[in-house]
């Protein structure tokens, strides 16, 4: 069993390059009887699971290779695509996590999140969060029509990249006390969402944070079959 993470490749028919890059990391572990873990902001914009487009068709088709295969795909929301649901994943055989999923890797408890949450100093953001998050609000979104929704999503964009350019890079981070309440029932904590990849310690336990997909290289974690935790490494996929 192969155990594969990934998180923030944010494809959109914008970035066809990002596209093709994990259509090409489906290839390479067709074969590797692998668990696909995708923590958060796999789409740049998620505006409900009935959006439909010939880009998107053949991310669809490939997944479904890919889980024919005998892989298995695990998806936890983000901050960009939290609208997705089960529905989506339902094409492939793939199944939606909580927001936070304990996954056991031989004897270790391993934490996974997107890691927005983790990050309490950001209060505007987590403010929005909970709003937006919420199950009333949202499925209220969800029946709102197509093009309303991809409206909002655009002004959703806008504003948090206005939002950020005056923030501080530490207001962006983790917390270290939300860390270590996320630590305190788990052996290794795995998370994206600050595009800041890097394994660090934390009181001994690894927490290990996803890069984000730029131009040509993404920072992935690959777990093989009886790998020793402190081997852990992220790995550099090129496409």
């Amino acid at each position: 069993m192969t155990y594969l993470f990934i998180a923030d490749l944010h494809l959109s028919p914008n970035h066809p390059r990002l596209v093709r890059g994990f259509l090409d990391l489906l290839d390479a572990y067709q074969n590797k009887n692998t668990q696909l873990y995708i923590l958060g902001d796999w789409f740049n914009a998620w505006i409900g699971d009935d959006y439909t487009a010939a880009w998107l068709d053949e991310v669809v088709a490939r997944l479904k290779q890919f889980s024919q295969a005998g892989n298995q795909i695990y998806f936890i929301v983000g901050n960009r695509d939290f609208a997705l649901g089960q529905k989506f994943l339902d094409q492939f055989s793939g199944q939606l996590l909580p927001d936070v999923y304990t996954l056991h890797i031989g004897s270790q408890q391993v934490r996974l999140e997107h890691g927005d949450a983790l990050c309490t100093d950001d209060v505007s953001y987590q403010k929005f969060r909970k709003i937006i998050r919420n199950p009333i609000i949202l499925g209220i979104l969800k029946k709102t029509p197509l093009a309303f929704r991809q409206k909002l999503a655009q002004g959703f964009r806008k504003k948090s990249q206005q939002a950020n350019q005056v923030k501080s890079y530490d207001v962006m981070d983790v917390n270290a006390d939300a860390v270590s309440q996320a630590l305190q029932h788990a052996d290794v904590l795995i998370h994206g969402h600050t595009h800041r990849p890097n394994i660090h310690n934390e009181h001994g336990k690894p927490r290990i944070v996803l890069g984000d997909w730029r131009a040509d290289a993404a920072q992935i974690l690959v777990v093989e079959p009886n790998q020793a935790l402190a081997t852990w490494q992220l790995s550099h996929w090129n496409y």
